[in-house]
């Protein structure tokens, strides 16, 4: 019998491919050139916290073009409300701390493997598992801190083409816990999280090994959860509709992969994953000029030109290289903060 694997997997298989991106149409493409020049003349990010100033090169960063498109498609194409929620979520990130986070302040939390990113769905999704049933700690502000570095980590590994995530739900009892379900207040702190600043993030939330407690626990958080976010939600269906069984864990639904969570090897190999998936980014968005409104798959290295170049030539890569090999270590160091 094959050894159980014990660390992250770092690609989805050669068949899971995310969809192709939309197309803006003349007047989607108006608004999204209208909110990139706002952004763009933003002259200090606010803070009731004393940590208002200007935009600092990580949150220029952060502001994509897909970024962009995500608040436009969650507030229906108003690009003046967009505007406004991209603003509120660039002062929760500062206010909140989401880059000062660190690996060893949230480690405790993970200690059991209660949230595992492991595999990838049939679109590429990195799969985000949340197992209840291996909580370890007590009801605090890192509980909430902790999600919000899990999923900032499934950002750091999604593939080119993808921009959401495949959220995985085992409601499964443990010995040592009989009661799953979260209470009220931090299940509601967490969609709020998750609905104002991580808009358009979702791609599935499959759930499965829901008792009784935990549906009623659903039938009373289902008012707080959008109609589109709801569309997403599949409850205790044969999950490999969705997920290759190759890649998805053994402990969930009809999944075929075997994997042991051990702590002392998978923390330590996941956040390397990140790190060196952040960095690439972090050192192409420098290479191609610092720009506010770049495109996520060049970052990713989908392809070769940036929006600071007037086509996509392949002949481009060459001097994005050179540029890149240029990149100083403190140049680099904004990108990897969170570890």
């Amino acid at each position: 019998m094959a050894e159980a694997l014990k660390t992250p997997l770092p690609f989805p298989i050669a068949g899971s491919q995310p969809k192709q991106r939309p197309t803006l149409d003349a007047e989607q493409q108006k608004k999204y050139d209208w909110l990139l020049e706002q952004v763009k003349g933003w002259a200090e990010i606010p803070s009731t916290q004393g940590k208002a100033g200007p935009l600092t090169d990580s949150e220029k960063f952060w502001l994509t073009k897909e970024c962009l498109l995500r608040y436009l498609r969650a507030t229906k194409w108003n690009q003046q409300e967009a505007e406004k929620r991209l603003l509120k979520t660039l002062t929760w990130r500062r206010e909140y701390g989401v880059d000062d986070l660190t690996a060893d302040h949230i480690s405790p939390e993970n200690e059991t493997g209660k949230q595992i990113l492991l595999g990838y769905d049939k679109e590429g999704r990195p799969c985000h598992y949340l197992n209840p049933g291996r909580q370890n700690t007590e009801a605090s502000p890192r509980q909430v801190q902790h999600l919000v570095f899990m999923v900032e980590r499934v950002i750091d590994i999604m593939p080119p083409g993808q921009e959401t995530l495949a959220l995985l739900i085992n409601f499964k009892q443990s010995k040592s816990r009989s009661n799953t379900s979260p209470g009220i207040g931090l299940a509601r702190e967490v969609l709020d999280i998750l609905q104002h600043h991580y808009p358009e993030r979702l791609g599935k939330a499959l759930i499965i090994n829901m008792p009784w407690v935990v549906t009623a626990f659903f039938k009373l958080i289902t008012p707080f959860i959008d109609p589109h976010t709801r569309e997403k939600l599949k409850f205790n269906e044969d999950m490999s509709q969705y997920v290759p069984t190759e890649q998805m864990w053994s402990e969930f639904s009809s999944g075929k992969l075997a994997f042991e969570y051990d702590h002392s090897q998978y923390w330590p190999a996941l956040q390397e994953l990140c790190k060196t998936r952040r960095e690439a980014r972090w050192q192409k968005w420098v290479a191609g000029g610092k720009h506010i409104g770049e495109s996520e798959d060049f970052l990713a290295g989908a392809t070769t030109a940036g929006v600071g170049s007037a086509t996509e030539k392949t002949a481009a890569a060459p001097v994005a290289e050179a540029k890149t090999a240029e990149i100083t270590t403190s140049e680099a160091a904004p990108a990897v903060a969170a570890n």
